[in-house]
């Protein structure tokens, strides 16, 4: 048998505790917010802006760091084409774990391929994936360089970097575009009220 074929011994087992059990018991509706951009666009930074702005509600939430993500989970992963689908597909399946667990999952990361986001997306019920587009100019992530990696790509020490020498794919229909106009960027703390405002209103802090 293939690694990539399922057992047949291999059968779903149902919990006697659902995930309205869960969302009752917190007071919330489990979610995922697929905060997506380009490196330095501030998706880690809108994620903890987020994690405790929800905190503070009595909200619980999870941030799924995509750095983080590389030092345990998928460490095992590269950066090329394959590894980089694999990343996303674990991070998407975790994050779908903490949702019906009740959690608001927060995974932030650059995710660059449409396909992939999609991917995550059609893994949970319509409406459990709120997907946050952070729209900002290259120009303006490459300056903040927080990593210094744009200086590496470009000084060709970093090969296929989103951006540079591999394309970020935007999102078509996303729920929220956070952007930067006219040289002007809201503070994180105010995007984070962007989002929180959206789960208000949509459902999503409250059973």
């Amino acid at each position: 048998m293939s690694g990539n074929e399922k057992s047949a011994n291999v059968v779903w087992h149902n919990s006697s505790v659902d995930k309205l059990d869960r969302q009752k018991l917190l007071q919330q509706k489990g979610c995922v917010i697929w905060i997506t951009g380009l490196s330095g666009s501030g998706k880690s930074t809108l994620g903890c802006a987020l994690s405790q702005a929800l905190h503070s509600r009595g909200k619980l939430a999870y941030i799924l760091d995509g750095d983080n993500i590389r030092h345990g989970l998928n460490r095992d992963l590269s950066f090329k084409a394959e590894d980089r689908e694999e990343n996303i597909r674990r991070v998407g399946e975790v994050a779908k774990l903490f949702a019906d667990a009740g959690l608001i999952c927060i995974a932030c990361l650059i995710s660059p391929y449409r396909k992939d986001r999609d991917s995550c997306r059609a893994l949970l019920a319509d409406g459990n994936f709120i997907e946050v587009f952070m729209d900002m100019p290259l120009d303006v992530c490459e300056a903040r360089d927080p990593k210094g990696l744009y200086k590496l790509a470009r000084a060709g020490k970093i090969k296929a970097f989103t951006g540079i020498d591999d394309p970020y794919e935007p999102p078509l229909h996303c729920e929220i575009v956070l952007k930067h106009e006219e040289g002007n960027c809201a503070s994180p703390y105010e995007m984070a009220e962007t989002v929180i405002t959206y789960l208000e209103e949509n459902g999503y802090l409250r059973a």
